[in-house]
């Protein structure tokens, strides 16, 4: 963890409360009986399996008409949120609660699938990253899940122009993803503070390249990739998400993934597979 939590640190938490704090994260799985997500920690990530498949997949009479989004080049790229440890790793601070959904989905496969296919096609990679400083821990109100985050130190850094303890922190990239992001030409925009892009430059460097269609994929399926559909939709973007590349926590509150995935099917411009949208865009190039 990069923000030393103690008495002098200013933020309002100490190194007690943050582990009881990841330890309460750790209990509502167990609370909602989702058992899978222990289990599947030292599988490594893999293709989606074929029981999330069936367990998520559309209906087969829709009753909503069926929108498609085409690759057009020059004007379309890949945007991925939060592609770093604290969502994606077994070392991440939330993988009590995504774990299980992160595995079922392949997610962490299915991520790099997309980045691979995009720099080969040489369609333009946007990332819209989570980090978290210290003045960020001494706003005044904060909703469920923003105090969730804020109290285990997800995505803690020490300050937006420090690096000191960055390199393998819940704030990093996960380590497969960092030759696609740091080769020189992936946009890496300012971070995000909630869940949409409504206060990064993500809209800004997507309009100076002449970008109006988005492919995007990412973490966490139900809030900052959700968001960012959201708020890419009513700046007037095209957006198709791709399904397998997210994933969702399972609380009590409910199965954050099928929740992102009924909405998706309501507002998206496509949702697609990762094999789907590999094919895709190779074509396009």
């Amino acid at each position: 963890m990069t923000h030393k939590h103690g008495q002098g640190c200013g933020c309002g938490h100490t190194e007690e409360t943050v582990d009881l704090a990841r330890r309460r994260v750790l209990a509502s799985v167990a609370a909602a009986g989702v058992a899978g997500a222990a289990s599947v920690a030292g599988s490594g990530a893999q293709a989606a399996t074929d029981e999330a498949k069936a367990l998520y997949a559309d209906p087969e009479n829709p009753g909503l008409p069926q929108i498609d989004m085409a690759i057009e080049p020059g004007r379309t790229a890949l945007v991925v949120t939060d592609p770093q440890i604290d969502f994606l790793s077994e070392d991440g601070v939330t993988w009590g609660v995504v774990g299980e959904s992160v595995t079922e989905q392949g997610t962490v496969d299915n991520i790099e699938e997309l980045f691979k296919a995009a720099k080969a096609a040489g369609m333009p990679v946007f990332i819209s990253p989570h980090y978290y400083y210290p003045h960020d821990h001494k706003w005044n109100f904060e909703g469920t899940l923003e105090a969730t985050m804020h109290s285990i130190g997800m995505f803690d850094r020490l300050g937006p122009l420090n690096l000191d303890n960055f390199e393998g922190s819940g704030a990093d990239w996960m380590p497969q993803y960092k030759k696609y992001i740091e080769d020189g030409e992936t946009i890496v925009c300012s971070p995000h503070k909630v869940y949409s892009p409504a206060q990064n430059d993500l809209n800004l460097q997507l309009r100076k390249r002449g970008i109006d269609k988005v492919i995007l994929a990412g973490m966490s399926a139900n809030l900052c990739t959700q968001a960012h559909l959201y708020d890419l939709l009513e700046l007037g973007y095209e957006v198709a998400v791709v399904r397998d590349a997210t994933a969702g926590a399972k609380v009590p509150e409910g199965d954050g993934y099928l929740a992102a995935l009924i909405n998706f099917r309501m507002v998206a411009n496509g949702v697609w597979w990762t094999d789907d949208a590999v094919k895709r865009i190779g074509s396009s190039a």
